[in-house]
């Protein structure tokens, strides 16, 4: 091994033990990375690719599929000539564990070590506990009166939506309405592009996703119109260092519900809805359809719609990925695996009740 080989795997051993002992201090995290070096990362990584039309980061993790496809046959060739001997084991164990730790180091350092931080509970003093079924009714019921009440205007300017620049440019308004001293970093420099992997995504599930190594937000735009508001807000919130699901979505809430655009606050209701109201129905479903059939014609197509749509593109497949992916967040500080990403009731509940159910209706 050359000298600057050697050179290269003590930095990156350092650089990792590095990143695993800070993740073990929120509040260094926090205060050093979260507020101080992330945000200058980010919004680099957004002015280098932002301009771009199209997915870089796509393009590298189809470029990553190809290439491991290609050595995993050429692996497969030199098997079967019995060329695996000793050595050669050694060496592709040694350039497995190098790449690995490329991938460790580069992945915490960009974004990673935000599933370290403190985070929004300590943000907003939030005390997040176990509801009640009268706290999950309070929600759902005003969470169904905005709807009613917000469907017709959001509906008007649905077909907008279509056009990704509109949806970015909306998406941007909400967080610029919802900046404020002391909380967020005000969001500069966007990011945000359809995925390349879009129809693969209808049937693997993804409405979509952040990439840490180019800091774009990724959105399946060939999901429901009505749904991508919301899910553009919660990738941003990523973008600006909220890497747990639930905190995402939290900060996806805040600033869709800040949104001048209809479209925006309806996206973020309906979604909360159908969180909400897919906990009540379990501990009483009688009830649940009792609220559900107060919900306005139109506010109840729009459900069905997403349900249809969502039948359309069921397959065994999807399951077992998500259940694979659901590993992912366990391995960083989410022990609760994929069930993170239908937290955000704990948290609107717990806001409501410390700042008032008014609180969770748009400003």
């Amino acid at each position: 091994m050359s000298l600057q080989r050697k050179i290269t795997w003590t930095c990156l051993i350092l650089l990792a033990i590095g990143i695993k002992v800070i993740s073990f201090f929120p509040g260094v995290v926090e205060k050093y990375y979260s507020k101080g070096i992330y945000p200058i990362l980010a919004r680099g990584q957004r002015m280098l690719f932002g301009w771009v039309p199209f997915s870089v980061g796509d393009i590298l993790y189809g470029a990553a599929v190809v290439l491991l496809f290609y050595r995993l046959i050429r692996l497969i060739r030199q098997l079967v000539r019995g060329q695996a001997e000793r050595g050669w084991w050694l060496q592709l164990l040694r350039r497995t564990a190098f790449v690995l730790l490329w991938v460790y180091v580069l992945f915490n350092g960009l974004w990673g070590l935000n599933y370290s931080r403190l985070g929004i509970a300590d943000e907003f003093a939030l005390k997040v506990r176990p509801y009640s079924k009268a706290d999950l009714i309070d929600l759902t019921v005003i969470v169904a009166a905005e709807l009613n009440a917000l469907h017709d205007s959001a509906k008007a300017r649905r077909s907008g939506l279509a056009h990704v620049a509109l949806l970015r440019a909306g998406a941007v308004a909400a967080y610029d309405s919802l900046a404020r001293p002391g909380w967020f970093v005000a969001y500069r420099s966007p990011s945000v592009k359809p995925s390349l992997f879009s129809y693969p995504g209808l049937y693997i599930g993804f409405a979509g996703y952040y990439n840490p190594f180019t800091g774009e937000a990724q959105v399946n735009t060939r999901d429901p119109l009505v749904s991508l508001p919301f899910t553009t807000c919660h990738e941003m919130g990523h973008q600006l260092g909220y890497a747990v699901e639930d905190e995402a979505d939290f900060v996806g809430f805040m600033a869709a519900r800040n949104s001048p655009d209809p479209a925006f606050q309806y996206s973020l209701y309906l979604d909360l809805y159908r969180f909400a109201i897919k906990e009540l129905y379990i501990q009483d479903p009688a009830l649940a359809v009792l609220l559900g059939g107060k919900l306005a014609p139109g506010v109840r197509e729009d459900l069905q719609e997403i349900q249809r749509f969502n039948r359309q593109h069921e397959n065994p497949i999807e399951s077992r990925i998500w259940n694979i992916y659901g590993l992912y967040p366990q391995a960083n500080r989410q022990p609760e695996g994929i069930v993170t990403y239908s937290e955000l009731t704990a948290y609107m509940i717990a806001y409501g009740k410390q700042m008032g159910w008014d609180g969770l209706r748009p400003r």
